[in-house]
């Protein structure tokens, strides 16, 4: 859980300005990234290293 700890904190601010580019929405954005990150944590299990943990 360390792990994906400090992929949060090295990601989630880029994910975030992304998503307000898109929505405009500061509270939109943060609620889109935390379901981003969400949506990663259920699917870690097929990340198998091939590419950058970022993509």
């Amino acid at each position: 859980m360390e792990d994906l700890s400090k992929v949060y904190k090295s990601y989630a601010n880029e994910v975030k300005r992304f998503l307000l580019c898109l929505t405009s929405s500061e509270d939109l954005a943060e609620e889109l990234t935390q379901e981003t990150f969400y949506q990663a944590v259920k699917s870690i299990h097929r990340y198998n290293g091939e590419c950058k943990i970022s993509v």
